[in-house]
């Protein structure tokens, strides 16, 4: 495997590569179309300027988050782009069988040779009763404790080499390698690379063992962010994938027109954020919603601190925010996560970033 299909380059006077985490946010008065087209409008836009890789993030029981299925989503964007890396941010491996995560992005390999990103998160995703009825079983640690194992399984059904006189030596994900050693077989040298995510240090150090890249969702765990990247470093052995370690770090950037704006948008994503925390999960507020909430002190405690690890203003705030993060943390990418009510709003936050460091302008994909 290449470790061009892991490492980007960094486009006009950004300090790293910039790219995209895309919840699929669905806004109060709004659809779940409206939310994929505005996913498919930024992909469009974004690959456009220059920016490395488009994931999306699974979640479940949400209503202002329409990501449930991140490889159905990949395979819409696949068909309106042609360059953009697109992968998941991530599939929540425990939710799921490994043998069926394997097909399902060998198949997405199969529409996008060599575009794939495969990311892999232990964490559910979602509550625990969610994720009960998704595993159909309540022993939920179980399935976190047991990550290392199903992403050796995972990797082995990738890869198709299980050993012999192994249970599933005979079983295979199609598409997959077994199709070049079947007759007449051709198959693409091309196989989606596994990033581990984390919020914490378990993945970290789990990454940095088997020498794969690394993400972590300094977008809701910030205090953890320098530890985690350490641990991620320290932990590095060299492997078949990569030499040196690459670790990207998901942050809630918002830029608009307008400073005040911005402050606007942001206050109605923490609203979103304070139902959410409550039990009280819905559509992502609009921000005369929020304006017009009385927030009670400790919602405004949640929201004051919540906001201050959003990146958000002018352009040319979000872009000294951005700069700062990266010497702070040393990040090999940043991957930008913009939560607004209006896909509009969103649209216009990574336009505006990518004006503020000068990345490519070229045309738009078909």
């Amino acid at each position: 495997m290449a470790e061009d299909e892991i490492r980007g380059t960094a486009q006009g006077t950004a300090p790293v590569p910039l790219s995209v985490l895309d919840l699929v946010t669905v806004g109060a008065g709004r659809t779940a179309s409206d939310a994929l087209r505005t996913s498919v409008a930024i992909a469009r836009l974004t690959e456009s300027r220059g920016f490395h890789r488009y994931w999306i993030a699974e979640h479940h029981s949400m209503p202002g988050v329409a990501s449930s299925s991140p490889a159905v989503i990949l395979a819409h964007l696949a068909a309106h782009t042609t360059r953009i890396r697109l992968g998941s941010g991530g599939v929540m491996l425990p939710n799921h069988a490994p043998l069926v995560i394997a097909e399902q992005f060998g198949t997405l390999e199969a529409m996008a040779p060599g575009r794939i990103d495969l990311g892999l998160g232990r964490a559910p995703g979602t509550d625990g009763a969610t994720a009960a009825a998704l595993r159909r079983s309540d022993r939920l640690n179980e399935g976190a404790d047991d990550f290392p194992e199903q992403l050796a399984e995972l990797t082995r059904f990738l890869d198709d080499d299980f050993p012999d006189g192994h249970p599933y030596g005979r079983i295979h994900a199609v598409p997959g390698p077994v199709q070049a050693t079947s007759p007449g077989g051709v198959q693409s040298p091309h196989r989606p690379p596994l990033w581990l995510l984390g919020s914490s240090g378990f993945s970290a150090r789990l990454a940095g063992s088997l020498g794969l890249p690394f993400a972590f969702a300094h977008h809701f765990s910030a205090q953890n962010t320098i530890p985690a990247l350490d641990l991620y470093r320290e932990s590095f052995r060299p492997s078949a994938v990569l030499d040196e370690p690459y670790a990207l770090i998901g942050v809630s950037a918002l830029a608009t027109d307008d400073e005040k704006e911005a402050r606007r948008q942001v206050r109605a994503a923490a609203l979103s954020m304070i139902r959410l925390r409550t039990g009280r999960p819905g559509l992502v507020p609009t921000p005369e919603e929020a304006e017009a909430h009385e927030f009670s002190p400790m919602e405004e405690e949640f929201a004051r601190s919540w906001n201050a690890n959003v990146i958000h203003g002018t352009a040319d705030e979000v872009r000294s925010g951005l700069d700062d993060l990266h010497k702070r943390t040393g990040a090999d990418e940043l991957m930008l996560t913009g939560n607004a009510h209006s896909g509009d709003v969103r649209l216009r936050s990574y336009e505006l970033v990518a004006d503020a460091y000068g990345l490519p302008t070229t045309s738009a994909t078909s």
